[in-house]
């Protein structure tokens, strides 16, 4: 039996599943390739960590690889449940997390710069650490930038108006209220129904793709948002983020609230200076900032900041049994 070692942690409520063993070093000159590699071959094993009786359909993980260069210090392949991510801001916290926790990176202090190479592009993210654990990891992402605003979409009981931006990956953005719901647990299956919908018929109408990386493209989730009320220099919102294949982020999603940035800041809802709080589905928060300017081809584009806490919640050996019937799994949703 093929065996495969994993080290599980939790970011704001949300799964996330290291590969530590089990599954050679993915080949290839950066983490874009190594991406189409592990797609290309290592989809069984995204499969059998994933899937149920081993996951679950909201299961999230990854596989470790080497930085693209020198100035590198991680690399990282995610994957989910319908395949395989360009990014993912709680797996960036957490493998950050596990890194220092194991000693794959050794801690410089209080904190401890660590760079990590996603298909996104290069994070740059810093680790503190209080009393002996990692307490907290803040990721500056790639450049985020607003694709699209006020885009009508086609439901077939209503019309919804949404906007576009990429965070690392691209997100549809409206108020929950839009589709009847609230961001509760109660109202999720209508969510995932109302998410599963919206980028169905963004797809069939619009190409939405990175202006510079061509395999940056598609939108990836769509976001709910509730409850935004400001107090003094913080704006305060619940989000829940519904991706890949009607998947449900329990955490308020760091590349969606990358994207948010960049929508708030090129309204003016957000001034410079200001912070994000987003509250997830499980009631544990997101810290975001603007911390600069940028451009993506052209674009006027910025650089988000997000902070989030990471926990560790087991180690696995997980196997296929060769006359295991149900083979990878299977999923109920």
């Amino acid at each position: 039996m093929r065996a495969i070692r994993t080290v599980d942690y939790h970011t704001a409520g949300e799964p996330f599943r290291i590969v530590v063993g089990g599954v050679d070093v993915l080949p290839g000159p950066d983490v874009p390739a190594r991406r189409a590699h592990a797609m290309a071959h290592l989809d069984d094993v995204r499969a059998l960590l994933v899937n149920e009786p081993r996951g679950h359909a909201d299961m999230y993980g990854c596989f470790v690889t080497p930085p693209d260069d020198g100035d590198g210090d991680l690399g990282v392949v995610f994957f989910h449940n319908d395949g395989f991510s360009t990014a993912c801001g709680h797996g960036t916290i957490a493998l950050v997390t596990w890194a220092l926790d194991d000693g794959v990176i050794a801690r410089t202090g209080a904190q401890t710069r660590v760079v990590v190479d996603a298909p996104s592009g290069r994070l740059v993210t810093t680790a503190t650490s209080e009393d002996g654990r990692v307490s907290r990891v803040a990721f500056r992402n790639v450049a985020a930038y607003v694709h699209a605003t006020g885009l009508e979409v086609a439901l077939p009981d209503r019309a919804v108006s949404v906007d576009v931006a990429f965070g690392g990956a691209f997100y549809a953005v409206l108020p929950a209220a839009e589709v009847d719901c609230a961001v509760v647990a109660e109202d999720l299956p209508a969510l995932v129904a109302a998410g599963r919908a919206i980028k169905a018929a963004i797809e069939a109408e619009h190409e939405v793709v990175h202006p510079t990386a061509e395999h940056l493209r598609d939108v990836y989730g769509v976001i709910f948002v509730d409850q935004t009320r400001r107090d003094g220099d913080v704006l305060e919102q619940r989000n829940v983020a519904i991706f890949a294949d009607g998947e449900v982020d329990r955490s308020p999603t760091g590349s969606g609230v990358s994207a948010r940035l960049a929508l708030l800041d090129a309204d003016g809802t957000l001034p410079r200076g200001h912070t994000l709080v987003t509250t997830g589905i499980a009631g544990q928060s997101f810290v975001g900032r603007v911390v600069d300017d940028a451009e993506v081809d052209g674009r006027p584009a910025v650089v988000p900041e997000v902070t989030g806490s990471a926990h560790r919640t087991g180690t696995h050996t997980f196997t296929l049994d060769p006359h295991d019937p149900l083979g990878t799994g299977f999923l109920l949703r």
